[in-house]
């Protein structure tokens, strides 16, 4: 599907031999021998001697570490990602007023414009205002953009500044399409800046063990990927979606998922169309069948769907028949049962992108189409209480990971990073314990083991390195398969390779 292909590069590295080493649910510790960008042999440790091992392979011994094949993160947001650290950080404010007060100390810091991100407004007792931020920021642009992505908050002077004051109102917040144009504009940033920032972001993944991302940032990503592996950036394979906006000049630079971009080595692929159908849970505007409670006719009380379907159906159509797959993203049930509806009347594959809440009819909808359940199994932590209360009375129907996999569908996992860390063990967590914090399981009949959190997380390489696979690994200190959930989501990683290649390593 969209996956990020597992390919060998051109810049593979010289011959490794990784010694000692254990692979998960195997016996006895092994050799893994490294050469030409793939996994050459795997045999007993010691046991064929210089037989099987690549002329002039340099040793290096594993000492009982495991090793596994390296992580995908199937749905990121990478330049909002690399971005985040850069911003006024406003997760775990519970109100419009502690917000206002971060805000308040960053004007008084000599901040000239405030830019923060992470708020989630759901269960504030008190509502977002212009008003609030104005009073603590004077003439200092404020742009505040939610968790979720789908909603921003500003002041006036920011309203000013990007003239969407009339859009924005007495409140400040702008919502799906309205947030998107504005962040797309707050994301014009220097190439040579953002480029330096997502290197770090890159190196920081690599060390969670990540080799490979699909990333759905809404830019023109072709160009902007080509030039970051040409200026060095090589540590992720990167499969990058196309949005609507950008849908027919894709057709016409003839762009098919799967396709090789030039000259970046084979590290950066075409991926899939990506639309959007709905909005969010935090927001109040996934798309849903029953009202959110407490608001009124004129406040989407259904949440909104974004494309109807009588647009997405021929944009689908548009799209496969030009050799793009479909990555839908679809949250509220009624967006779910839609987009489903739009995949039996085009007739292809593709994805749903996050899948929050099902009926249970359209768990078995899924597997019949043969679509893929991109989720991430974060998001249910971070959005449990909000859910308990948005969707009273249907949360057995949400985050649904055990059913879609017993009912035979594919799970890819992935983070929505800037929404949850871009870090592959927090998602693995998540989907077998559901749980954080130290709070109880919340719906655990949804849980999966780790093995098949770890298989949806490995870029359709299951959970054991195989001769013949591209050399695209992660070597951790703990069995993935017989640690807690708390070990899981604070999985230490040794080492990374990509095609062979060092891409972390703390081993001496």
């Amino acid at each position: 599907m969209t996956a990020t292909p597992n390919r060998p590069v051109a810049d593979a590295a010289p011959p490794l031999l990784l010694a000692n080493a254990r692979i998960p649910a195997r016996d006895g510790r092994v050799d893994v021998h490294v050469d030409g960008g793939v996994i050459a042999s795997i045999s007993p440790a010691g046991a064929a001697g210089t037989v099987d091992r690549p002329a002039a392979a340099r040793r290096l011994d594993l000492d009982g570490r495991w090793v596994i094949p390296g992580l995908h993160d199937r749905h990121v947001h990478f330049s909002q990602w690399a971005m985040v650290s850069r911003r006024l950080d406003l997760a775990g404010v519970d109100s419009a007023a502690a917000a206002a007060a971060l805000v308040a100390a960053s004007v008084d810091a000599g901040e000239r414009e405030v830019m923060g991100f992470g708020y989630r407004d759901g269960l504030w007792a008190d509502a977002p205002s212009r008003a609030i931020l104005d009073e603590v920021s004077g003439d200092t642009p404020v742009v505040l953009v939610s968790a979720d992505l789908h909603s921003c908050w500003l002041n006036s002077a920011a309203a000013r500044r990007y003239d969407v004051g009339e859009v924005a109102g007495e409140s400040g917040v702008l919502r799906e399409g309205d947030c998107f144009r504005l962040v797309r504009r707050l994301d014009d940033v220097a190439d040579d800046v953002l480029d330096g920032w997502v290197a770090d972001a890159a190196a920081n993944a690599a060390a969670r063990g990540v080799v490979g991302i699909t990333d759905y940032e809404m830019r023109w990503n072709r160009d902007d990927w080509a030039r970051r592996v040409g200026g060095g950036i090589r540590s992720l394979r990167v499969c990058f979606g196309v949005y609507t906006q950008h849908l027919e000049r894709a057709i016409a630079e003839g762009l098919r998922t799967g396709d090789e971009v030039p000259a970046t080595g084979g590290l950066v692929t075409v991926g899939g169309y990506k639309v959007i159908t709905d909005g969010s849970l935090n927001t109040r505007t996934a798309w849903c069948f029953d009202r959110y409670p407490g608001l009124g006719d004129g406040d989407h009380p259904y949440g909104l769907a974004t494309v109807p379907h009588d647009e997405l159906v021929p944009l689908m159509r548009r799209a496969d028949a030009a050799g793009l797959i479909p990555a839908v993203h679809a949250i509220g049930d009624r967006a779910n049962a839609v987009v489903l509806d739009a995949y039996a009347a085009v007739g292809c594959a593709g994805s749903i992108e996050h899948a929050q809440l099902l009926r249970r009819e359209d768990v078995a909808r899924f597997a019949a189409l043969g679509i893929v359940a991109s989720v991430q199994p974060e998001h249910a932590m971070d959005d449990r209480d909000v859910a308990d209360r948005y969707w009273a009375g249907r949360t057995d129907r949400a985050f649904m990971l055990a059913e879609l996999a017993a009912a035979g569908v594919e799970l890819a996992l992935g983070s929505d990073a800037p929404v949850a860390p871009l870090d592959p063990w927090v998602a693995i967590a998540a989907a077998v314990g559901r749980t954080r914090d130290g709070r109880e399981p919340w719906h655990p009949e949804q849980a999966i083991e780790a093995r098949a959190a770890l298989a949806a997380s490995t870029g359709g390489q299951g959970t054991e390195v195989a001769v013949g696979a591209p050399a695209d690994v992660a070597v951790v200190e703990s069995d993935p398969l017989a640690a807690s959930v708390d070990e899981l989501r604070r999985m230490p990683v040794a080492m990374t390779l990509l095609a062979g290649r060092t891409t972390h390593s703390v081993i001496e």
